[in-house]
């Protein structure tokens, strides 16, 4: 199997089943830059697109990436295929604000007892 001059072909699948790329990238880019072109090139027309790179999970052969890996930590062999393209999924995780942070525990509704003695 021959290496492709130290790229990678990457396409990102988005939850409705569309796609971003291909694109080839340099096996020192790291997944929060891949986020980041996830993030420009998406589809102005797609609601609730992310914002920044904390709100897009990556996830490759059933592994979510992790910001400070590079492409070449995640490469496989078939990704070393002449003409080979490895699909990535985005999921889109938007930040909690701090009202949506607060635990559910606080209610007092939720901390009385309902029991019946007869």
């Amino acid at each position: 199997m021959a290496e492709v001059d130290n790229q990678l072909e990457i396409k990102f699948r988005l939850t409705d089943g569309s796609d971003i790329g291909p694109k080839a990238f340099p096996d020192a880019t790291t997944v929060s830059a891949l986020k980041e072109t996830v993030i420009s090139q998406w589809p102005r027309e797609k609601e609730n697109g992310p914002k920044t790179v904390k709100e897009v999970k990556l996830i490759s052969a059933g592994k979510v990436l992790d910001n400070n890996k590079t492409v070449k930590d995640y490469r496989n062999p078939v990704s070393n295929l002449v003409g080979a393209v490895t699909t990535m999924h985005v999921i889109i995780q938007p930040l909690l604000t701090e009202k949506e942070k607060k635990p559910k525990g606080d209610d007092p509704k939720m901390n009385k007892c309902v029991c019946t003695v007869m």
